[in-house]
Order: structure tokens, then C-alpha cells, then sequence
């Protein structure tokens, strides 16, 4: 079985040498993403906005893709401080309150992120019946 790079504008370019995704056997494997604007600036407004828009560049992948928000299968969220867990949370429950059965998710406090980013997120779902590779 072959594996296949997703690229969209949609979403921030990636560093040299990583895939914003990859598509194998049914399913997509998605980058993490930081709370910034396509050009790499994080976004204003604390850990919400941050993860708001981390969630928005994953939906696009994930559109890209051939998936969507509502294949998700596995999240994992990586925190700065888990005293934004709640914050971060209540943003998460927001953007994928319509996503039944709910994925599984992890959540870890980590040292530092990218950018100085408060969150970052990276995902799997599986593919849409008719873009399985």
C-alpha cells in the first residue's frame, strides 16, 4: 500500500521535511497544528483563540483529505499549562459538539511549543468511503 502526502493552502505550510497529513489504508494522520494565521503568526487571545484555530486548520486538512471533523478517530492536545485545560476544552467541545461518537483524546502539559504557542493539536480520522487509499 502506497501513502500519500495532503497538501492544502488552506492551512499553515508546514517545516521542511513534514506532510501537513498523510493518507494510508483509510485513513489521515495530521501534523499538529499551533493557533496561527496562514503566514505563521500566532493569533492573538490566550489559549482559546489558539486552539479555535488550530481546530480550523485541522478541519481543512482534514477536508483536503478526503475526511472530516466528524471521521475523527483520535485527538491529542498538547498544553503549555494545564491550568488552560478547561479553556481549552470548552473550545474543543464547541467546534466538535456535532462530531458523534466522540473520539478518544489525549491531553499532556509539555514543556514549550512552537512559536510560543499556548496548544498545539494533531489528529486522526478516517477517510471518506470514496477517497480511500
Amino acid at each position: 500500500m502506497s501513502r500519500e502526502a495532503v497538501k492544502t493552502t488552506n492551512a499553515p505550510t508546514p517545516p521542511p521535511g513534514l506532510s501537513q497529513a498523510v493518507k494510508y489504508n483509510g485513513m489521515v494522520y495530521c501534523s499538529g497544528n499551533i493557533g496561527s494565521d496562514l503566514d505563521g503568526t500566532l493569533v492573538s487571545g490566550g489559549v482559546k483563540e489558539e486552539a479555535r484555530r488550530a481546530l480550523q486548520h485541522l478541519s481543512a486538512v482534514l477536508e483536503a483529505s478526503g475526511s472530516s471533523l466528524t471521521n475523527l478517530v483520535k485527538v491529542n492536545v498538547f498544553l503549555t499549562t494545564m491550568d488552560d485545560f478547561a479553556a481549552m476544552h470548552e473550545v474543543y467541545n464547541e467546534v466538535l459538539a456535532h462530531v458523534e461518537p466522540k473520539p478518544v483524546r489525549t491531553c499532556v502539559a509539555v514543556y514549550q511549543l512552537p512559536k510560543g504557542a499556548k496548544v498545539e493539536i494533531e489528529c486522526s480520522a478516517a477517510l471518506n468511503p470514496s477517497h480511500k487509499l
